[in-house]
Formats: structure tokens, sequence, C-alpha cells
């Protein structure tokens, strides 16, 4: 048997019209249904009509959330992971999918958590393509107000802090490009301290059950099932980085051979193309995906 991964992106991978071809399948029917009520507004509506929406934090975690979650278990109808992980975001549908929490509890988590994120301010974050990590260690290493935020190939990285420290970065780094990201504050830093520790306490008073596949966590990537290391690392994951780099370079350590991106888009399965060779990647995207 082929040991498989199953991988789950996070926010930036939305698309309008994303889920319009789960709508008409009895299980996601109640999901969507519970969404609505949980949330106070349709996943389904903002999918399809409103990108402006589906753009702001608020919206695109639960949405993401939802549509991930309802493809994973349509998958699982027909095959099962041996490994899971998600970046940033993901993190909480590949906990949904390992067995951690019930799916409610999850939409809820999400819920707390965009709510939080998308009231941050005062921080920024910028996308760094084909640039020299050497310079970029050493220009955050002499700036206490940047971090590495995604670490995600070996050629693509995200820095979040102070806008200040962001553009000095920027310019100390030799990049093919540099991109300023269209967010509300600085993810994955110091900067989301106060955030986090609202959210802590959400995540405390949470029953997390031992994951019945391993999980590989952004803060912490080796695989991991009990219930507390899991709740620890998503503790720390609203100011950690996002270690996808090295969950990529694990994946082929663990002997995974196959690697299932489930929900919109491409990147992770991209991301892991440019950092590891040798891996069968294939992407889940839709019912016509999971059909074929």
């Amino acid at each position: 048997m082929t040991k498989t991964a199953w991988v789950f992106p996070g926010q930036g991978s939305q698309t309008k019209g994303m889920g319009s071809d789960l709508i008409d399948q009895p299980l996601a029917k109640d999901k969507f249904a519970q969404a609505d009520d949980i949330l106070g507004w349709s996943v389904t509506d903002i999918c399809q009509n409103d990108p402006e929406k589906l753009s702001q934090t608020l919206y695109t975690q639960p949405c993401l959330y939802v549509v991930e979650t309802i493809l994973a278990d349509l998958v699982k109808k027909k095959q099962k992971p041996d490994l899971v992980a998600g970046h940033s975001l993901g993190e909480y549908i590949a906990l949904y999918v390992a067995g951690v929490f019930e799916w409610s509890t999850g939409l809820h988590l999400v819920k707390r958590r965009a709510e939080l994120m998308d009231s941050a301010s005062g921080g920024m974050m910028a996308a760094l393509i084909n640039f020299d990590r050497e310079q970029l260690e050493t220009a955050i290493a002499n700036n206490p107000e940047v971090v590495l935020a995604n670490d995600n190939s070996p050629a693509q990285a995200v820095i979040s802090g102070t806008p200040t420290a962001v553009e000095a970065v920027m310019s100390q780094v030799k990049s093919k490009r540099a991109i300023p990201l269209k967010v509300s504050g600085a993810f994955h830093s110091h900067l989301m301290k106060p955030a986090s520790q609202e959210f802590k306490e959400v995540l405390t008073s949470i029953n997390f059950l031992n994951a019945n596949v391993p999980v590989l966590s952004n803060v912490e990537p080796t695989p991991a099932v009990e219930a507390e290391v899991l709740k620890q690392r998503l503790i720390e994951q609203m100011t950690g980085g996002v270690r996808w780099r090295e969950i990529a370079l694990s994946l082929p350590e663990e002997g995974v051979e196959k690697v299932v991106e489930i929900g919109p888009g491409n990147v992770l399965t991209g991301l892991v193309k440019r950092t590891c060779s040798g891996l069968t990647l294939e992407n889940i995207r839709s019912t016509a995906e999971l059909d074929s």
C-alpha cells in the first residue's frame, strides 16, 4: 500500500465559487446548514456571490474550513490518509480529519480565530520569491521586530512584523520579487500575542482527543497523535511560524510516497514539488476530481 499524506491549504487559496459542486451532496447539506447556524451567515452565498467578503479574514477562514472538511469527508469514503498536515488555517482541517475534535467544535474555533485575527492591526506581511536565504536569516537576526512567518519552500517565504521592520528587510534581502500582502495584521508573529492569549483561553477549554493518524504541526513538523501535544502546538500557532518547507522535507522521511492536497487551488502541492522530488502529487479540489 502506498503511504499517503493529506494536506490542507489555508488563507489565500480561497476562490469564488468554491464548494458550489458540494451543495447537492447529502452529506454537505447538513454541514452547510449547521455552518449557517453557527456563523450567522451563509457560507454558500459568500462563496458564490461575494468575492469581496470571501477575501476578508473574518469570512475566508470559516468558508475554507467548511468547504475543505466536507470535501475531505467525501474523500474519506473512498480512501484514508496515513498522515495529515495543514498550512496555518489548514491545520484545523487536518486535526478534524484526524478525529481530534468534532466538526462543529472545529468551526467554533475557526470562527473565533478569524474574529481575533481580523481585528488585528498595526502589522505587515510580505512574500519573498527566489530570495537569498542567508541574507534573510541575517536581516531577521538583526531586527527583532520582524520574523519568518511562513517558511514555505526553498524559494518562497513570508515575513511578518511592524511595517518599518518588514520594509527594511525587504530592502536588505535580494529577491526576484518582494510582495506586500493584503492582510489586516502581522500574522504568525509576536504582534499577534494579545489575540493569541485570548484564543489560548478558548483552546484550553476544548477537549481534544488523540489523533487517529499522525499530524505534522506548523510549529513543530514532527508526527504526533497525543491530544495535549497537538493542543499545545495549536496554541503556539498564532504567534509561531509555519514551517511548511520542513513539513515537506519530512514527508519522504516518514515513508510518504503520495501527497493529496484537498481544497481549492494547488499551492501546497506546488510548494512540496519545489521542496522535494520523487513524491506523487494529487489535487482534489472538487467532486469531479474526486470521481476521477
